[in-house]
C-alpha cells in the first residue's frame, strides 16, 4: 500500500489511535509518524491480546494488556487503523518574562582565540597554507607576461631548406658549428644511425 505525502493520514498525527494487526492483536498508541509504506510510529502504546479461556473453565475470552512504549509497526502487518481521541491538549503554561533591569557595564562581543580580522578577508589561520606548505609561493602564481615571436615557416615534409649564407643571416657560425641546412660533416653517423 502506497501513500501520498499530503495524504489524509497526515491530519490524524497525535490522535490516539488503535491499530489492528494481522494476528488479532490491538495496539493503542498515540499516532507520531508513517511513511510510504504504512509502516507506524506510535508513542504510549499498549497492546491488548484476547486469549482463549482455560481448559474446563466455561470464562469468555480474558483481554491481555501490556504496556510497550514507543513502537514501530510494519505496514504489511496491519489491517485497520481507528481514532480513540483526539490529540492531548497542549500543555502550554504561562512563562514570566524575565528581564534584568540595565546595568552600568557595556555588551561586547566576546573572541575565541582568534584575532579579529580586516573585513572582507578571511581571518588568520583560515587563509590558506602558511608559507611553503602545500601550496607554491603566491608569485609563483601570479600570471607571466607571454613573449611573442614571429611566426617561422617550416618547409614541406621531403623539401630540403635552402642554406641561408651566414652574412644574410647577421651573425657567423660560432666555432665548431656547420651552418644550417647544410649536409652533415663526413665521418659523423646521422641521428639514430650505428
Amino acid at each position: 500500500m502506497s501513500l501520498s505525502r499530503t495524504g489524509k493520514l497526515l491530519q490524524y498525527v497525535n490522535y490516539r489511535m488503535r491499530v489492528t494487526l494481522i494476528d488479532g492483536r490491538q495496539i493503542c498508541g498515540r499516532f507520531m509518524a508513517y511513511d510510504r509504506h504504512m509502516n507506524l510510529v506510535l508513542g504510549d502504546a499498549e497492546e491488548f491480546r484476547k486469549l482463549p479461556p482455560k481448559k474446563g473453565k466455561s470464562e469468555d475470552e480474558r483481554e491481555e494488556r501490556r504496556v510497550l512504549g514507543m513502537l514501530l509497526l510494519r505496514g504489511d502487518e496491519i489491517i485497520s487503523l481507528t481514532i480513540e481521541g483526539p490529540p492531548p491538549a497542549e500543555e502550554t503554561r504561562p512563562i514570566k518574562q524575565q528581564v534584568a533591569p540595565a546595568g552600568p557595564g557595556v555588551g561586547r562581543a566576546a573572541g575565541r582565540g582568534l584575532p579579529v580580522g580586516i573585513p572582507g578577508q578571511a581571518p588568520a589561520g583560515l587563509a590558506g597554507p602558511g608559507r611553503g606548505v602545500g601550496a607554491p609561493a603566491p608569485g609563483m602564481m601570479a600570471p607571466r607576461p607571454q613573449v611573442t615571436a614571429a611566426p617561422v615557416m617550416r618547409p614541406p615534409v621531403g623539401q630540403v631548406p635552402p642554406a641561408a649564407p651566414a652574412a644574410a643571416a647577421g651573425m657567423p657560425p660560432q666555432p665548431g658549428m656547420r651552418p644550417p641546412g647544410g649536409p652533415p660533416p663526413m665521418g659523423v653517423p646521422r641521428p639514430g644511425m650505428p
